[in-house]
């Protein structure tokens, strides 16, 4: 069997998508001052900024960015190749603020728990949502995300990549099937 790639959101689906989700962040959180999007390295982090950008351009007004790693949090490090870790970088303390962990795409959930581990370092959040650009599903933990662009049923041998111009040159969502 070849190797199939089908495009599932283009360029102007995501930019949709992303205006969607950061009014929705807006309607959840009407004080944003208090709100942190703290994006999941690689994706997550263009991602929390690009919805960053979108809330200041809807309601003027700018919400705290932040950037972690969540490389030595993970329960699979016997099983994966450690990369070299980005650098965390979190602004604030999160105490008492209403934490938005931003990820590209959701599947089995072990990323967000590990994700979680690495927050409790920075401060204890009042709350802690999840938004997710693609959930594709096949969770091994009880872990839902709150915001999502796209609920994409895939089989587990799929994969779904997500393409964003700051990173990739280049802003797609598309369906690997092997």
């Amino acid at each position: 069997m070849s190797n199939q790639i089908v495009e599932i959101l283009s360029p102007e689906e995501i930019r949709r998508t992303v205006n969607r989700l950061a009014s929705q962040v807006i309607e959840e959180a009407p004080d944003l001052s208090g709100v942190v999007l703290l994006g999941i390295y690689t994706r997550g982090v263009p991602l929390a900024q690009l919805l960053a950008d979108q809330i200041q351009h809807i309601e003027g007004k700018q919400v705290t960015v932040g950037a972690i790693d969540i490389t030595f949090y993970r329960d699979d490090l016997d099983k994966i190749q450690i990369r070299t870790p980005e650098r965390t970088e979190i602004p604030v303390d999160l105490t008492g603020k209403t934490v938005i962990l931003v990820d590209d795409v959701i599947y089995s959930g072990r990323t967000i728990r590990a994700a979680l581990n690495a927050v409790a370092e920075y401060g204890r959040p009042e709350i802690v949502k999840l938004l997710a650009l693609v959930d594709r599903g096949h969770r091994q933990l009880p872990i839902h995300p709150d915001f999502v662009g796209k609920v994409l049923p895939t089989a587990k041998d799929e994969k779904v990549k997500v393409y964003l111009q700051s990173v990739d040159g280049r802003n797609a969502v598309e369906l690997r099937k092997f």
